[in-house]
């Protein structure tokens, strides 16, 4: 059976506010928000994320500032606070690089480790998950939570079965079992859009579109109809790689509703170039090109660009180019998605890298 993966996927819990509630122990048990400035809910900006205690008054990532301040005035708002969650996260990463060369930072919170070559068997992987979890903990005074599984998909879908503090093992005759009862949201890629497309038509369950018409599937979503068909039958082949020549680098995300708040949607833009920026500096590269997508109510997605005069490391130009490019979707119509990205990517040389860390 060595032909079998054995794969991590290593997320921390609530990482930005489990960092603050690391730094200053008084907040352990409060409902803790970073985000932008609520204002006493007159706030415009969004929640970057929060503690476990938060979203029991239903605060979530991406959540408008001024609704998270309705839901609970009484939380502890706390401003981002990037050079500190780098830190963290890159002391974090070193650690389980330290675990496997086969090794994926994903985010700036979680990561694939591919530890096949490493363990005789899945309960031998399991105690290395453990290893992990106490050394994070025990180094840096967070939580992560880990799925361990044949695959990517897979991993992914496990880290996030048991939070805070996981450990769920996914084991190659236990695929099934594992995936097909689950609502296909649990599907990376799947928000609540496509969910409710899919519930259109029937389909609610994993189990539901792993046994749906594939052919009909293409029809109504494209590829990505073959693609989630494959990730609800477990099938998934990609590698856990770092890519060594990295052509670009982006993040997106899929809003809980669709909107037309330009102001949100900077908001989220903002956040996002700084996810960018992070994995910007971490891999040592200079950029010269901005990319944002943008997905409209009704799937239609376009990517706009602008090269700049040279190549740059400066986090206030991603976030300035990426607002222009958004102007010429102002009035038309409701946005699903945005995404940022950097690409004519050129690697830096060492005193390079650190006159825009504290930016």
């Amino acid at each position: 059976m060595k032909n079998i993966k054995i794969i991590f996927h290593v997320d921390m819990d609530s990482f930005y506010s489990s960092v603050e509630t690391a730094v200053d122990t008084k907040l352990k048990g409060l409902p803790v928000v970073v985000g932008s400035d609520p204002m006493n809910g007159e706030g415009r900006g969004v929640v970057s994320t929060c503690s476990y205690e938060a979203r029991e008054y239903g605060i979530h990532s991406a959540m408008p500032i001024s609704k998270a301040y309705r839901l609970c005035p009484n939380a502890v708002y706390l401003r981002v606070n990037m050079p500190l969650y780098k830190k963290v996260s890159a002391n974090i990463m070193d650690i389980l690089r330290s675990y496997s060369s086969k090794f994926q930072q994903v985010s700036v919170d979680e990561a694939y480790l591919d530890v096949t070559d490493l363990v005789s068997d899945f309960d031998a992987a399991a105690d290395l998950a453990l290893k992990i979890k106490e050394e994070v903990h025990l180094k840096e005074g967070i939580t992560c939570s880990i799925g361990l599984a044949p695959n990517k998909s897979i991993a992914k879908i496990a880290s996030d079965y048991q939070k805070p503090d996981g450990l769920t093992v996914v084991r190659p005759e236990d695929v099934r079992s594992f995936l097909f009862p689950l609502d296909v949201s649990r599907i990376s890629g799947v928000g609540k859009k496509t969910s409710s497309l899919l519930n259109g038509i029937g389909i609610r369950t994993i189990g539901d579109l792993a046994g749906y018409d594939v052919q009909a599937l293409r029809e109504r979503f494209g590829k990505f109809g073959l693609v989630m068909h494959q990730l609800a039958n477990g099938l998934d082949d990609r590698s856990v790689m770092e890519r060594g020549d990295v052509k670009s680098i982006s993040k997106e995300d899929t809003f809980d509703r669709d909107t037309s708040d330009m102001d949100l949607v900077e908001n989220v833009i903002d956040t996002l170039s700084e996810n960018v920026h992070t994995s910007l500096l971490k891999k040592k590269y200079l950029f010269k090109t901005v990319t944002i997508k943008v997905r409209l109510e009704d799937f239609t997605t376009y990517t706009r660009a602008k090269t700049l005069g040279a190549y740059s490391s400066d986090l206030s130009a991603i976030k300035r180019t990426s607002k222009i490019l958004l102007q010429e979707f102002r009035g038309r119509g409701k946005l699903r998605l945005v995404g940022v990205g950097v690409t004519k990517l050129d690697k830096m040389d060492e005193k390079q890298t650190r006159l825009t860390d504290f930016f």
